[in-house]
């Protein structure tokens, strides 16, 4: 897919200007909040659409609102800070013999064709030699991992001292049913000189809102998020 070149932020007039400078310093400058979302009905709506999968569909959304809300396509870039007119995806794909590689899943704002191309990127790496296959020069992307055998109230990533030091992460924890609720974990880590609570906030609420109303945000023709 080709990338359009990333645009610079004027951070001499960016209100969060005193913010960047105080944790870009930091060493340890990234904050993480855990959270549940309940993914009963978006289980339901793709298994009524008959294709995709749920954590296809859980993904899309993901990627659907990194690209919604604006400070999640911000990147680190010495002491600048490009603005990704996309971003896109990656995830964590174990094998049968229990090693694992990693999926690169084009951001397409529709779940068709998200899911089509999503599908074949994880056989491809479900099916691979190489124990893993980075595109660390890439930042226009948002690193996800899906832990499936256990509910998590806490995480924490693994991080690359190099260009994708400013990627957001995600985690997705085990579903456990309760009664007609199915609460999945959800763990967003991002770098605090490009945002605050406030916009990992409109991150949650945005997923949250999306998993009340899947069928909306699943349907090619819904404007909700371009």
């Amino acid at each position: 897919m080709t990338m359009t070149a990333p645009a610079l932020l004027d951070v001499a007039a960016w209100a969060r200007r005193d913010a960047f400078e105080f944790f870009r310093g930091f060493d340890k400058p990234w904050f993480n909040v855990c959270t549940r979302v309940d993914v009963a009905r978006l289980k339901q709506a793709v298994a009524e659409r008959g294709r995709g999968g749920l954590t296809l569909a859980y993904h899309f959304l993901a990627l659907r609102l990194a690209n919604a809300v604006e400070p999640f396509r911000y990147r680190l870039d010495g002491e600048r800070v490009l603005v990704h007119p996309r971003v896109n995806g990656s995830t964590t794909v174990l094998r049968e013999d229990g090693s694992f590689g990693f999926a690169y899943l084009d951001y397409l704002p529709d779940f068709d064709s998200f899911a089509a191309r999503g599908a074949a990127a994880i056989a491809r790496a479900r099916a691979g030699e190489k124990l893993l296959e980075l595109r660390l020069e890439d930042t226009a992307k948002i690193h996800c991992t899906t832990l499936p055998w256990l509910h998590f109230s806490s995480f924490s990533h693994a991080r690359h001292a190099g260009p994708d030091l400013s990627v957001p992460k995600l985690a997705f924890g085990r579903i456990d049913v309760d009664g007609a609720r199915a609460w999945m974990p959800l763990s967003v880590e991002v770098h605090h000189a490009l945002m605050d609570g406030l916009h990992v906030g409109q991150f949650v609420q945005g997923f949250e809102a999306a998993l009340i109303d899947p069928e909306t945000w699943l349907d090619a023709s819904s404007a909700a998020v371009t």
